[in-house]
């Protein structure tokens, strides 16, 4: 990949976004229980990083999905469901020696003792994804790249490859970056330091609170952005709480995603000219919580691709995680762009009362307001 390819391409973009990573075929128990109890599973597809580029295609993208799949029935599942959602697969290669990854949970509640996930996606065909395997071309095609602490986890090619990408060379997209901490993952305990540098190689990075002081001990908004100066925008998800986000004003470079930072809300000055700009979860009557985070990533996106407000772009992210979590799978319809921004534009006591439960992205008066 050279500065010139880079450079051409950040100039001259093909789609919105970029993601890369793996995806795999999802076993879904058909009724609460053991996975040696539940006797069938519906099919379905997950992994961070598709999740993302589904959501952002629902939302109105162009978005292009990087990755290698096994030339199996599964791997034509993966690309067929994915790009039916609108998502450009081109980018995917097929591997004639390495099965397509699949993983079967159960229904409970990923934070539960009962929860049980089995993944089958070791020597997996993504994880021979490295330097050189994939088109400069299709990695530079987008306004942004973007990419997860999962892929570098899968193997020290993937590794080596995320460490390429988050290089900071000249013409790149806007580099994001999700932390996505997965502990069993990694091969050694070396896991978490890794995902810290690439971290601080990226422009925007999202890290929840809770997966910063499992892997790196770090504890509040503040402490993480003291680890993770280098970030232009750092993101810290705090569950129920809601959200911060940590914005340094630069110059937007030519066909890059808009950076500027603004907005409302409780907000402040943080460190080396932050603006801190906070704001509230939204009530959800909760269906399944999974997906939650990719769908964050990619309301935050959409909003930052339209160049609104960093409040809004918070708020966009609740938005979109409150469509994932009133559904049961990973992915969820989004609601329409005009809802979602009659939503995000509402005062801050409306969106302190707001509540949405299953169906609201489809509902014409979705919401429900607290007594």
């Amino acid at each position: 990949m050279t500065g010139t390819v880079a450079a051409d391409r950040a100039v001259h973009p093909s789609v919105d976004v970029v993601c890369l990573g793996e995806s795999m075929v999802t076993f879904l128990p058909t009724r609460p229980g053991r996975l040696a109890d539940v006797p069938s599973y519906d099919r379905t597809i997950g992994g961070a990083e598709s999740n993302v580029a589904c959501a952002l295609a629902g939302a109105g993208h162009t978005v292009k999905w990087i990755s290698r799949v096994g030339a199996d029935g599964f791997g034509d599942h993966l690309v067929e469901a994915i790009g039916a959602y609108g998502v450009d697969t081109s980018g995917v290669r097929r591997d004639p020696d390495r099965p397509t990854g699949i993983y079967f949970r159960t229904a409970t509640d990923r934070a539960t003792d009962t929860h049980e996930v089995a993944y089958y996606r070791a020597g997996s065909a993504a994880s021979a994804m490295a330097p050189g395997t994939l088109a400069p071309e299709d990695l530079w095609a987008g306004r942004v790249l973007h990419l997860s602490g999962i892929t570098p986890a899968l193997s020290d090619s993937c590794l080596a490859l995320t460490r390429e990408l988050t290089r900071r060379v000249p013409g790149r997209p806007l580099l994001s970056f999700d932390v996505n901490h997965r502990p069993g993952l990694w091969r050694d305990a070396d896991g978490a330091r890794v995902l810290l540098d690439l971290a601080r190689g990226a422009d925007l990075v999202l890290v929840g609170e809770d997966e910063a002081a499992e892997a790196w001990d770090l504890h509040g908004a503040d402490a993480i952005r003291a680890a993770l100066p280098e970030p232009e925008t750092l993101v810290v998800k705090r569950g129920s709480e809601g959200a911060t986000a940590y914005t340094r004003s630069v110059s937007s470079g030519t066909g890059r995603a808009d950076r500027g930072a603004g907005g409302a809300g409780e907000s402040g000055v943080g460190g080396a000219g932050d603006a801190v700009v906070s704001v509230p979860a939204l009530r959800v009557d909760v269906v399944a919580p999974v997906g939650a985070g990719d769908a964050f990533a990619a309301g935050f996106l959409s909003a930052t691709l339209r160049g609104l407000p960093v409040e809004a772009r918070l708020r966009h992210g609740h938005l979109m995680a409150a469509a994932a979590l009133t559904v049961a799978g990973d992915l969820a319809t989004p609601p329409s762009r005009a809802h979602a921004d009659r939503l995000a534009a509402l005062d801050a006591g409306a969106w302190g009362t707001l509540r949405l439960g299953p169906g609201w992205t489809g509902a014409d008066e979705p919401e429900v307001r607290t007594p």
